[in-house]
């Protein structure tokens, strides 16, 4: 059985993460300082731009994991559920969190290394790379699953889409 103690910490961390995954997405605009010349903030917004499909991805990526979550919360919440099953979701809200912040990694790294911008979805053992780019190169595909195998230690699957 849950203690109080324990489901004090359940929720604070559950708010914790809440937080950290609406600060991750938040958009940058918001967090630059504002005291920046409008021309400044005009061509940084116009750089930070993306297209409407890596949008819809991230949109529809962030609503499938805000689910995952809310399923997740109502097992450890629920007192007819026993402790193994609470285990369970609590290292999967873990699993979901550490995910999501190695597929913004990669997405950054691909950014920084390629100036491109991207989508990365991670599932148990595939990853998902989809690029804006108008030029469909084999060997940047081939560099780009060469970065996105570095981040992980064992092997992935991984799938890269070229789209404009």
């Amino acid at each position: 059985m849950i203690n109080k103690r324990s489901l004090w910490f359940l929720t604070l961390f559950s708010l914790i993460l809440v937080l950290s995954v609406y600060y991750i997405t938040m958009p940058s605009e918001l967090l630059m300082a504002t005291n920046k010349e409008d021309t400044e903030t005009v061509s940084a917004s116009v750089e930070n731009e993306e297209s409407a499909e890596l949008v819809a991805l991230r949109v529809e990526a962030e609503e499938k994991m805000l689910d995952q979550i809310t399923e997740l919360k109502k097992v450890l919440t629920d007192s007819k559920s026993t402790t193994e099953e609470k285990n369970k979701a609590f290292e999967k809200m873990q699993e979901l969190n550490k995910n999501r912040g190695t597929e913004e990694k990669i997405e950054n790294k691909i950014k920084n290394e390629f100036n491109l911008k991207s989508f990365v979805s991670i599932d148990e053992t595939s990853v998902s790379v989809t690029v804006d780019s108008t030029k469909h190169d084999k060997e940047l595909a081939n560099k780009i699953m060469r970065l996105v195998q570095g981040e992980f230690e064992t092997s992935m699957s991984i799938s890269v889409k070229f789209q404009k």
